[in-house]
C-alpha cells in the first residue's frame, strides 16, 4: 500500500470543495425485535434471545412491531419529513455471516419518510440546514467476534464467534441528501448535525441513542470536488462511526487524504474505510463501486404498511417540544448566553439541570454544580455527566444547604465528594463527615478572638482603616474551624471586634 502524507487541511480547502453524505443508524428501544417476539434486552447470553424468525429457519414467518413503525413514524415527523401513504419492506440480499437469513429485511425505493430537513446550530450561532433524503425501517444484523488476532478485526482471526441476539432489533436509517456549502466547516456541520439527531432521538423517547453502546452509529460519506464546479466527487464511505467527535475527526481525516491523493495524481477509490480512534485516521475495507447490486425485491411475508392521514396526524400532535426549540427556552428562562448554552448542551446537563430545578434548586446553582465541580469529576474520571453516581435529587439538596447556610461552597464540593464516592445522600455525608457550618456564635467569637490575638500586626493594620487585610483573620479563622465558618459572618466579628466599619 503507497503511504501519502496528508495534505494540510487549509490547502486542501484552498483547493476542493468537500460534499457529505451521512448515513445515521438508530436502534429503537423497543422491547421486542423488529419482526418478531425475542427480546431485545442487552447483555444476555449469546444466542440466547433468537427464535426461528430471527435465525431465518425455514417456513418462519415475519410480523411486523407495531411500536418500530410508530416510531419511525414520530422519527419521520421530527424530521419535518413526508410521511408515506403506502410503503413495503424490501430484501436486501447479501451474504455475510452476521446476517443468518443471508437478506436484511430493509426498505428501498418506498421509504416510510422522506424529503425532510434538519436545522443544526454551529458553535457560533449560525444555523446550518441538513436535508433529509430519507428515513427508513430496517433491522439489525448479528455481532461478529474475530479471535486470535492483533486487531479484533477479521484479517489474522484464528476464528469468529457469531452472536444473534442483535440480529432483527429495529434499526431507523436516516440518509441526508448531499450536504453542500459548507466549505471547511463540514466536519463542525457533520458533528452538529449528528449532535442534534441524537438529542432529538432522545427527545421522541424512541432510543437512547448512546453512541458508545451502538444505539446510534454514522457513516460518513466524503468527496472532494475543486472548487467552483458542481460534478461531485468520487465518494469515500467511513462506516460505524460511534462518538460526535469521532464524526468530526473522520470528516476531516478524509478531507485531507483525498485532497492528497488527488494533488498527487492519485485516484480515490469508492470503498468502504475503517475509524481508528487512537489517532482519527481511516484505512480501506472493501471496494463499493456503483454496480454493486444488492437485489432488492419486496418482501413477499410482510404486507404494505398503510398508516392512516388520522394516526400520523394524532402522532404529530403528540411530538414533545423538540431540543432546538426547548434550549432556545431555556436559554431565556435562565438568562444564559448562546456560548453558556452550548457548553451545557456538550456536556449533557441540560436534562440534569432541568431534572434539578424541578425539584426545587435554582437553576444558577443546578447550572454551577452541574457545570462545574460535577462536570470535573466527569473529565477526571472518563465518564459523561449521566453516568455519575448522583441524582437531580441530592444535587438539589445540596443546594438547598448550601442557601439555608448550612454549607458553604467549600464543604459542599465535600459533600459531593462524598455522594460520588457511595458514602450516602448529602444528609449522611453531612453527619458522618461532620461539615455543618458552625453557626454557633460562641464558637465563632472564640475563634476570632484567637485568630486576632495570633494575629496582632495585622489587627493593627484592619484599626488603621486597611480594612481589605481582614481576609488574611478570615482565613485564619477559615483554618481554625476546618472550612466550616460562614466566612461573611466572620468577616463581620472581626470588624465588630476591631471596632472598624465595615
Amino acid at each position: 500500500m503507497t503511504v501519502i502524507d496528508l495534505e494540510s487541511y487549509e490547502d486542501a480547502l484552498a483547493t476542493y470543495d468537500p460534499v457529505m453524505g451521512l448515513e445515521v443508524h438508530v436502534e429503537l428501544g423497543t422491547k421486542t425485535k423488529m419482526f418478531c417476539g425475542c427480546s431485545t434486552e442487552l447483555k444476555q447470553d449469546a444466542n440466547s434471545q433468537t427464535c426461528p424468525v430471527c435465525l431465518g429457519l425455514p417456513g418462519a414467518l415475519p410480523v411486523v412491531n407495531e411500536i418500530g413503525v410508530e416510531s419511525a413514524i414520530k422519527i419521520g415527523l421530527a424530521l419535518n419529513c413526508e410521511i408515506a401513504e403506502w410503503c413495503r419492506f424490501a430484501r436486501k440480499n447479501y451474504f455475510y455471516p452476521d446476517m443468518p437469513k443471508n437478506f436484511q429485511t430493509s426498505q428501498y425505493d418506498e421509504p416510510i419518510a422522506y424529503d425532510g430537513y434538519l436545522d443544526v446550530q454551529l458553535e457560533d450561532g449560525e444555523i446550518f440546514r441538513v436535508q433529509i433524503e430519507r428515513a427508513h425501517m430496517e433491522e439489525d444484523t448479528g455481532k461478529s467476534t474475530h479471535v486470535g488476532g492483533a486487531t479484533g478485526r477479521i484479517h489474522g482471526a484464528s476464528h469468529s464467534l457469531l452472536d444473534y441476539n442483535r440480529a432483527g432489533i429495529p434499526l431507523i436509517e436516516i440518509v441526508t441528501k448531499p450536504i453542500e456549502g459548507a466549505g471547511a466547516r463540514a466536519p463542525e456541520v457533520a458533528r452538529a448535525y449528528v449532535a442534534e439527531l441524537r438529542e432529538l432521538i432522545k427527545a421522541l423517547g424512541v432510543s437512547e441513542a448512546r453512541m458508545e453502546m451502538g444505539q446510534m452509529r454514522c457513516d460518513v460519506n466524503l468527496s472532494l470536488r475543486p472548487n467552483g464546479t458542481e460534478k461531485f466527487g468520487t465518494r469515500s464511505e467511513t462506516k460505524n462511526v460511534n462518538s460526535l467527535r469521532s464524526v468530526e475527526r473522520a470528516a476531516r481525516f478524509e478531507v485531507q487524504r483525498h485532497a492528497a491523493v488527488l494533488n498527487s495524481g492519485g485516484t480515490i477509490v469508492q470503498e468502504t474505510r475503517h475509524f481508528h480512534e487512537e489517532d482519527g485516521s481511516t484505512t480501506a475495507g472493501r471496494i463499493k463501486d456503483n454496480a454493486e447490486d444488492y437485489r432488492y425485491f419486496p418482501e413477499p411475508d410482510l404486507v404494505p404498511v398503510a398508516p392512516s392521514r388520522a394516526w400520523v396526524e394524532e402522532l404529530r400532535k403528540a411530538l414533545p417540544e423538540l431540543p432546538r426549540l426547548r434550549r432556545k427556552r431555556l436559554k431565556e428562562e435562565w438568562g444564559v448566553n448562546d456560548h453558556d448554552m452550548q457548553s451545557i448542551l456538550n456536556a449533557g446537563a441540560v436534562d440534569l439541570i432541568v431534572a434539578t430545578t424541578d425539584v426545587g434548586a435554582p437553576s444558577d446553582q443546578a447550572r454551577k454544580w452541574w457545570m462545574g465541580e460535577l462536570a470535573r469529576n466527569a473529565n477526571e474520571t472518563g465518564r459523561s455527566l449521566d453516568e455519575l453516581p448522583v441524582t437531580p435529587v441530592q444535587v438539589a439538596r445540596v443546594a438547598e444547604l448550601v442557601a439555608s447556610g448550612d454549607l458553604n461552597d467549600k464543604l459542599a464540593r465535600q459533600v459531593l465528594e462524598g455522594v460520588l464516592a457511595g458514602e450516602g445522600d448529602p444528609d449522611t455525608v453531612v453527619e458522618k463527615r461532620g461539615l455543618k457550618v458552625v453557626s454557633d456564635e460562641g464558637a465563632l467569637g472564640t475563634a476570632v478572638d484567637e485568630a486576632i490575638a495570633g494575629n496582632a500586626a495585622i489587627a493593627d493594620k484592619i484599626r488603621g482603616g486597611k480594612v481589605a487585610a481582614a481576609g488574611a483573620l478570615v482565613g485564619a479563622v477559615m483554618k481554625a474551624t476546618r472550612g466550616q465558618a460562614d466566612a461573611a459572618r466572620v468577616r463581620e466579628l472581626i470588624l465588630e471586634k476591631l471596632g472598624v466599619e465595615g
